[in-house]
């Protein structure tokens, strides 16, 4: 755990012993996925997970790519993973019980392993492969949010996380291909939310990377907006040093330098991310009325 000398005031404000929920609920499930490399997935896991916790969430970051880049940008060594996403899928293992504490307050990780590289494959004969992680999320746990760092492929993992999540969220770079793919995705989601999960939605589309001094970023913003309307978050994520630098001292960026630009556009996405889940919840009270 952080210092709390070197812990953003904002989190020393959290209740005293709240980490976990005091009261089990289904949480929220969010997936964060694009299946282009490179474009902010897993430091935007990270970081919308972190000012969830600052604003008061227990959350629980799962994460379902072989590469773990989200474990070790958490500070989760190797060697200290006694259960991990793999064992979700395969070993019907607890989340509530799975979750690893982290430096962040209120925040834990189901880290992934190596055995996960393996996981497609032993999906393609598994029962209800599609189900694997719906089936053990979707439970009353101690967490507010779940939130799920998708690998960043199209593959049986991420269909997974698909089956099992309310929404996703699609980080999108500010760059020439940025639109390349995304149609593909979008067609996914659809064909999910017909045959597997009729709830699913897009939560909202993330333009990360963002440059003000290049032209380019501001028409693929413009394009992307044009496309996907109000889709797309208000909040920009600007290309900032401060949040590659992060996760190798395995902090999330928030923590690392709150100050930052890129600390306080998460924590501006946060905000907006919640005010849309007011409006989600709002519109799902009506149609069961």
């Amino acid at each position: 755990m952080v210092k709390k000398s070197t812990l953003p005031k904002v989190f020393l404000r959290r209740p005293k012993n709240k980490g976990k929920s005091a009261t089990l609920k289904i949480p929220r499930l969010l997936a964060v996925a694009n299946q282009k490399g490179g474009v902010g997935k897993t430091t935007t896991a990270i970081n919308l997970a972190t000012a969830l916790c600052a604003v008061g969430k227990s959350v629980l970051l799962i994460d379902l790519d072989p590469q773990g880049n989200a474990s070790t940008g958490l500070g989760v060594r190797r060697s200290a993973i006694r259960k991990s996403s793999y064992d979700l899928l395969f070993e019907n293992a607890n989340p509530a019980e799975a979750g690893v504490a982290t430096k962040v307050p209120g925040l834990y990780v189901l880290p992934s392993s190596i055995h996960l590289s393996g996981a497609e494959i032993e999906l393609v004969t598994a029962e209800r492969r599609e189900f694997r992680l719906r089936e053990t999320l979707r439970q009353p746990l101690p967490y507010d949010y779940v939130i799920i760092d998708c690998p960043p492929s199209l593959n049986l993992l991420t269909l997974n996380a698909f089956v099992a999540v309310d929404s996703v969220i699609v980080p999108l770079q500010c760059e020439f291909y940025a639109l390349e793919g995304l149609s593909h995705l979008t067609k996914t989601i659809e064909r999910v939310k017909r045959t597997y999960n009729p709830n699913l939605s897009i939560h909202g589309v993330l333009l990360t990377m963002y440059d003000r001094r290049n032209n380019l970023s501001a028409m693929v913003a413009d394009d992307v907006r044009k496309y996907f309307g109000e889709t797309v978050y208000k909040t920009v994520i600007p290309r900032n040093v401060r949040l590659s630098e992060a996760p190798s001292f395995g902090l999330p960026a928030i923590i690392y330098d709150m100050k930052s630009p890129g600390a306080h556009a998460y924590i501006q996405l946060a905000g907006e991310i919640l005010r849309r889940e007011k409006k989600f919840m709002a519109a799902n009270t009506q149609q069961v009325a």
